[in-house]
């Protein structure tokens, strides 16, 4: 069973670049058709689905997001991160590390989800 857990700031300040990073357990980032994505909840919003990378490696974004954007991995580390610039208090959310076998772009799809962490953008 894939177990996946976030870790990262709770605060960062406007204009700076949100850091996330995602541990994976119960399975490895590099298996085969397995896509590794960022999702966010808004307060009162939907699930929103940012970004993923690729069991080879391959990055795929959403378009709203891509200019502000990157998903990296470190594969001994079994881990994978989000880098999102210049935020502003919009994208303050709850953030989850989320993946399936197939790349979902609608974000309620995903089979295997960490439990999200609180980002709040503020000064």
């Amino acid at each position: 069973q894939v177990q996946l857990q976030e870790s990262g700031p709770g605060l960062v300040k406007p204009s700076q670049t949100l850091s996330l990073t995602c541990t994976v357990s119960g399975g490895s980032i590099t298996t085969s058709y397995y896509y590794w994505s960022w999702i966010r909840q808004s307060p009162g919003k939907g699930l929103e689905w940012m970004g993923a990378i690729s069991y080879e490696g391959n990055n795929y974004y959403s378009p709203s997001l891509k200019s502000r954007t990157s998903i990296s991995r470190d594969t001994s580390k079994n881990q994978f991160s989000l880098q999102l610039s210049s935020v502003t208090p919009e994208d303050t959310a709850v953030y989850y590390c989320a993946a399936d076998r197939g790349l979902r772009v609608t974000a309620a799809e995903y089979s295997y989800w960490g439990q999200g962490t609180q980002v709040t953008v503020s000064s």
